[in-house]
């Protein structure tokens, strides 16, 4: 990176660059007033009225309480669960140190996180020392890509009791909503999910899309904002109570492709081309805003990741998203630089000068 937050303060509005006032002054085609923002009496105000246990209310209050942005409502997380798609050395050996599960967690102390995302093996390596520290999320199904030949499906690497067992508040979970197996990880997470909530650990969903259909000569309709949208509003409704999705960078997925339904008024009545409009149709698949939405952070590019974080950041947060979660951007460099690249993310959701569209 050509600057960093240790060694000089840069401003939101510059590292936006020229898209700064698109990006920091657009008003949503949407009102703000038909969401549930966030805020920290997010629980008392929404999640009091679910069927959620008090055991899972005390969670999200938790998770809300912890790291530097406590009381804002926001988030910010740390999940470092790539090394077993992505394989080990294709994520660690840009920092082996963290190889060592120690360093996910402190990074993610150190970084002012709400809370660490990993897998069982990791959190469960340094769960008596963190676990009350920190709120600990584990990842309990994974694409493993060792298998030949590879196919997009989600694996159990692990059951929701042990995740109560370490200690953590929550659990998350992967669903490729389109391909071929999701409605067997469908019915797994559901029953996942329901079991969580009744240890008292709210839930996260990584709902991502995934079916060679959806990618076409033009475009990668993987990430349009009608298809995730409706991958977020099927995650809701097996009651996650906050979902991870990528960034909208298209629409009009269902039209190119030719499948399932949609309606016009998607097109003109509810989105635009403009990014924040495209991420709150994300929020607004996610019941209004009731279940928390969560953008990742994306891969590591190297010198743009400050700027590229930051500019998701905004587009979460002005279109009435919960926070982001990033990990590769973060734990990819030395952790002074990491910190400094989480602090900067935090520190979007804590100016308030960046409003909700």
């Amino acid at each position: 990176m050509t600057s960093t937050p240790e060694t000089k303060k840069v401003s939101v509005a510059e590292l936006l660059g020229k898209d700064a006032e698109n990006l920091l002054t657009y008003k949503a085609k949407v009102p703000a007033s038909r969401l549930h923002l966030p805020g920290a009496d997010h629980v008392d105000r929404v999640w009091v009225y679910s069927d959620r246990k008090a055991p899972v209310l005390r969670n999200l209050q938790n998770l809300i309480n912890s790291g530097r942005m406590a009381g804002t409502g926001y988030v910010s997380i740390l999940p470092v669960d790539q090394g077993i798609e992505h394989s080990g050395g294709a994520s660690f050996a840009p920092n082996p140190d963290y190889f060592d599960p120690e360093n996910i967690v402190k990074l993610a102390m150190e970084g002012g996180c709400n809370a660490v995302a990993s897998t069982y093996g990791v959190l469960g390596a340094v769960a008596r020392k963190f676990a009350h520290k920190i709120p600990f999320m584990l990842k309990i199904n994974h694409n493993e890509l060792m298998s030949l030949p590879q196919v997009a499906d989600q694996t159990m690497f692990t059951k929701v009791k042990q995740a109560f067992d370490m200690g953590c508040t929550s659990i998350g979970a992967t669903i490729y909503w389109g391909s071929v197996e999701s409605r067997r990880q469908l019915q797994e997470v559901s029953e996942a999910f329901a079991q969580a909530h009744e240890l008292g650990m709210f839930t996260v969903l990584w709902c991502y899309a995934r079916n060679n259909a959806f990618k076409t000569a033009e475009k990668d309709y993987h990430v349009s904002a009608d298809i995730t949208g409706q991958a977020n509003h099927l995650g809701v409704t097996i009651e996650a109570d906050i979902i991870k999705q990528k960034l909208p960078e298209n629409n009009g997925g269902y039209n190119a492709v030719k499948f399932g339904k949609t309606s016009p008024k998607v097109y003109t009545d509810l989105t635009t081309d403009h990014p924040i409009d495209l991420c709150r149709y994300q929020v607004l698949n996610c019941y209004s805003g009731r279940a928390g939405l969560i953008n990742s952070g994306g891969d590591s590019k190297g010198a743009s990741d400050l700027a590229d974080a930051v500019r998701t950041a905004v587009i979460n947060k002005r279109a009435g998203g919960m926070g982001l979660i990033s990990g590769r951007k973060a734990f990819q460099r030395p952790m002074k630089e990491g910190v400094g690249l989480l602090n900067a993310i935090q520190d979007v959701y804590l100016d308030k000068s960046v409003t909700i569209a």
